[in-house]
């Protein structure tokens, strides 16, 4: 690039993430499109890390974290009035961009809107189509100029439907180690090397905390029963979440569980651990690329149950048994979801080091398949869309 940073016309690109992981994907992708175009402005909407990397947030973005059918229409107005006000904010900025980082159901009718009024538009990270509603894939070729996609069985999916997509690996495999050093991680943390370390992930959301963090607590008891010298770990995405999780464990019942509140940190606290309980979502492939042995469960309002239930196209809900299309790891569901299987699942792990031995090549494999310069790829990609409107 010749022409200095001040020479070059000023980029505005516009990112809206819903949620916590999408802030740190959205904050990865600022860095590297900056990297190459240091002239360059973000506005839209992001979390903490994305406004530490410089975007101007528009709205609140813990206000756009909520998850389940019911939950999402309790929501529904407000979250109807941001859609409305960032889509108005945004036809005024012109910028040369869009880039709707996840949350689908936000983002695409964002983005949809905006490529009607001439804007480029991209979506970062593919919705499940693979797994259910696989119909979604003409309408989202039409809502978008490209999807940037994690894994790698999607793009075809839109290219068969006369739209444009690419794999870009997926971050997690490309900023983890693909080997862990656990005895290191522990000594960071502080933590006694031969003492039992569990993981508790009850989620990025507030929602998902008050639907699981209950549960998972109860498991952590009876596992902390069969080995008093156990420590658990709960890192916490957002100061929202950490907060909500601050007052379930400030209860009487959980006075002498000994877990430790982590801001972030929740590969590290996996590279640390035995054996970890994670609520199914993005965090499943973090915990897989940690090495870590894990639980995955789910719970969620019986309505909302029904509806999701009937349009699962896929045998596994797990990110892990997914991508290596079988049961690598248990699955606890709804129904199943019950503190004593949970705990006597992870307690099976702690107790089994051969099968951890096997599961842990298993994610190895899996990291290999994943691994690219994915910052690189996405900012290159949206740069591209970029410079068609300058």
């Amino acid at each position: 690039m010749n022409k200095t940073a001040t020479e070059l016309p000023l980029l505005t690109i516009a990112l809206c993430a819903g949620e916590a992981s999408g802030d740190l994907l959205g904050a990865h992708l600022m860095n590297a499109i900056r990297a190459h175009y240091p002239h360059v402005q973000f506005v839209g909407i992001g979390g903490p890390r994305m406004e530490a990397a410089g975007i101007q947030s528009l709205y609140d973005q813990e206000k756009l974290a909520v998850r389940g059918f019911v939950e999402v229409v309790k929501k529904l107005p407000e979250i109807v009035a941001i859609r409305r006000g960032l889509i108005q904010a945004l036809k005024k900025i012109r910028p040369q961009v869009f880039v709707g980082i996840d949350a689908p159901d936000f983002n695409l009718g964002v983005a949809e809107s905006l490529k009607h009024a001439g804007i480029a538009t991209v979506h970062y990270v593919s919705p499940s189509v693979w797994a259910w509603r696989r119909k979604r894939v003409k309408k989202i070729v039409k809502q978008v100029d490209e999807v940037l996609c994690l894994f790698p069985m999607e793009p075809e999916l839109y290219r068969q439907a006369g739209g444009r997509a690419r794999f870009v690996g997926h971050p997690l495999a490309q900023t983890l180690p693909l080997v862990v050093d656990r005895e290191a991680n522990r000594r960071q943390l502080k933590l006694p090397e031969r003492v039992p370390v569990f993981v508790l992930m009850p989620g990025s959301r507030v929602s998902e905390i008050d639907y699981m963090a209950p549960l998972f607590l109860q498991a952590a008891e009876i596992i902390h029963q069969r080995y008093p010298q156990a420590q658990f770990l709960l890192p916490l995405a957002t100061a929202a979440t950490r907060q909500r999780m601050q007052t379930i464990l400030a209860q009487p019942v959980w006075q002498k569980l000994p877990v430790r509140l982590m801001s972030a940190h929740a590969e590290m606290a996996c590279q640390a651990a035995d054996v970890a309980l994670v609520t199914s979502g993005t965090a499943t492939l973090e915990v897989a690329l940690c090495q870590c042995p894990m639980v995955i469960s789910y719970k969620i309002s019986p309505l909302t149950y029904i509806y999701v239930k009937h349009k699962i196209k896929v045998p596994h809900v797990g990110l892990p048994n997914i991508l290596l299309d079988r049961g690598v790891v248990p699955e606890l569901l709804q129904g199943n979801a019950t503190a004593q299987k949970l705990a006597q699942a992870v307690i099976h792990w702690y107790e089994s080091p051969q099968e951890v031995q096997n599961l842990q090549a298993d994610f190895s494999t899996l990291h290999q398949q994943l691994r690219l310069n994915t910052d690189e790829l996405a900012a290159q990609a949206v740069l591209q869309h970029a410079s068609g409107q300058i």
